[in-house]
């Protein structure tokens, strides 16, 4: 996997400074790329399994090797610049809008690039896993994108990240099907032109994949970065083919925090292009803003990708998880009450997504909506009449807000949020040309976090048993579960077990007098074990000291993924 030669003028050595912030272990002591030299490998550590080798073949793991060197010292640049941010956060600073990129935002002259093949009419995406089963529902499903998720809605075991990517080379190539335990069949159903056109999540640039080694150009060992690595094989094995079916390479980007972090991807897909052959803008990338400090540059972001932008997402609860880890260390109006009182229409999250709409639309950007977490179930019409008209109304606040776009979570969820886009589109494809000029959102408005509602003896239950089971599927390969109704995946118990240990840590009471501490935790998660049905081989065991862990410490863990995958998934 050596590769020797002139870099390309995109992939230019960065300037190394020295640099005093925290990084992830796998970090130390990487030091910038040579410009003229590629000596970097990629090595398999994980089991090969049936049909491994089609996706881990040399040519695939030089390409990887070739993305490490170039990008795994800006990673850990990026990944410091996050630590460096929470740092001022600790000592009082709020996030702001960067005076320094005010040029960006008052330049009224630059656009992102026009909408690409099959991403022109987007008004109903479906979201989920990439396994065979989930992804040809996904794909049968009539919705106009299949958000095919490497990220939070997959746990990141080696074999669903390998047959992951077995699932999406199948499918383009004709050859995707499945048949469960039990003999039924799934196929493909639908013509090929009237798919879902994929946009593919990778892993976020915090993540690992450690059956992967990346040694550097001294020799040094370090796990793969999980960001390169699903971005990589997935546009190695899938770029050409995608561009032949008259579409192209999409993703979407999640936990971005910074324009560095966009302008790091962006030469990641600069270099991409030039290697695999393709035309430089036909990567295209929709960014999820789903932390705080992405949503005070948006546009910067927008203008860092904008030849290979498609537009932004509002990923609602991982931003509401970040708002909580964020602030976490901060009483008063900074807690926030129960999940259930966290609604889209509560002001701070109208101000966000308001925001959003507006600034997509001022560069000629695709603003999509994010997910309600109500699911329909087949054996209770009382509780899929719930959901369908919860669904109804987010969407229809949506659409009327100016989203050309929104996910569902559920085959079943289409028609419905279909209905209430067709309502405002009619024939129109999207609604770019709708301006909001009467939108006016501040730092105060992103960050007035008063809202109705109360921390409750039910609340702390319902998040101890949200994470503990939503933990435990993880932990045995499922990372989207639908639980007491609602559709659960990694963001959503990031906002349950964080609310644990911020009302822990800052002595708050429920509204029924009872301390949020420690002994309170712990015998609320004993009920909740105890009161679960338990079946063989379950992780349940597994979640609950995970869960003592992360809601017990005494500095929070910025991801409840990190330590769960380097204990159970390594």
């Amino acid at each position: 996997m050596t590769r020797s030669g002139p870099g390309p003028a995109s992939a230019t050595r960065p300037t190394a400074s020295p640099t005093t912030r925290a990084v992830p272990p796998e970090c130390e002591g990487l030091t910038p790329p040579d410009a003229d030299t590629y000596r970097d490998r990629i090595e398999i550590a994980g089991e090969l399994g049936e049909r491994y080798e089609e996706i881990l073949t040399p040519a695939a793991l030089d390409f990887l090797a070739l993305l490490h060197a170039r990008f795994a010292y800006r990673r850990c640049e990026v990944l410091g610049a996050r630590q460096a941010r929470r740092a001022k956060i600790a000592g009082g600073a709020n996030p702001h809008f960067d005076p320094a990129t005010e040029h960006i935002r008052t330049d009224p002259t630059w656009r992102v690039a026009p909408p690409a093949p099959g991403l022109v009419d987007r008004r109903v995406e479906i979201t989920g896993p990439t396994d065979r089963k989930m992804a040809i529902n996904a794909l049968n499903s009539g919705a106009k994108v299949w958000l095919a998720d490497q990220e939070d809605a997959t746990s990141p075991t080696w074999s669903g990240v390998v047959e992951g990517q077995l699932t999406l080379r199948d499918f383009l190539r004709g050859d995707l099907e499945y048949t469960s335990p039990e003999g039924k069949e799934y196929r493909v159903t639908v013509p090929a032109e009237q798919t879902p056109t994929i946009v593919m999540r990778p892993r976020g640039w915090h993540l690992v994949e450690k059956h992967l080694v990346h040694l550097d150009a001294d020799g040094v060992r370090r796990p793969a970065s999980g960001s390169l690595v699903d971005f990589g094989l997935y546009a190695f094995h899938n770029a050409r083919a995608l561009v032949d079916a008259g579409r192209g390479p999409y993703f979407y980007l999640p936990k971005l925090e910074s324009p560095a972090e966009a302008r790091l991807w962006n030469d990641v897909f600069v270099l991409a292009q030039e290697e695999l052959g393709l035309p430089r803008g036909t990567i295209r990338a929709t960014v999820l803003i789903e932390t705080i400090h992405a949503a005070f540059c948006m546009e910067e972001i927008l203008y860092e990708l904008r030849e290979h932008c498609s537009g932004l997402n509002a990923g609602r609860w991982d931003y509401l998880f970040s708002i909580i880890k964020t602030f976490r260390d901060r009483g008063g109006r900074w807690i926030l009450p129960d999940r259930s009182a966290l609604t889209m229409t509560v002001p701070f999250m109208r101000a966000y997504t308001e925001l959003l709409v507006q600034t997509c639309h001022k560069r000629g950007a695709m603003a999509i909506g994010g997910m309600s977490a109500f699911i329909p179930n087949r054996r209770d019409p009382e509780a899929t009449a719930r959901a369908l008209a919860a669904v109804a109304a987010d969407k229809r606040r949506e659409a009327g807000d100016g989203f050309d776009g929104t996910w569902v979570a559920h085959p079943d969820l289409i028609e419905t949020a279909r209905a209430e886009l067709d309502a405002v589109l009619g024939d129109r494809p999207n609604q770019l040309d709708r301006q909001r000029p009467d939108v006016h959102v501040g730092a105060s408005d992103l960050l007035s976090l008063d809202c109705p509602g109360a921390i409750t003896d039910a609340g702390v239950r319902a998040n101890t048993s949200v994470a503990l089971r939503y933990l435990a599927a993880w932990l045995g390969g499922l990372g989207a579960v639908a639980i007491d109704g609602l559709m659960e995946d990694a963001a959503t118990a990031e906002i349950s077990r964080s609310q644990l240990w911020q009302w822990r840590t800052q002595g708050c009471t429920t509204a029924e007098g009872t301390l949020v501490d420690d002994a309170h935790l712990d015998a609320v998660l004993d009920d909740v074990l105890a009161a679960l049905p338990r079946t063989d081989g379950d992780r349940l065991d597994d979640a609950a000291r995970l869960m003592r862990e992360l809601v017990h410490a005494e500095d929070f863990p910025s991801f409840l993924t990190l330590p769960a995958y380097s204990r159970y998934l390594a």
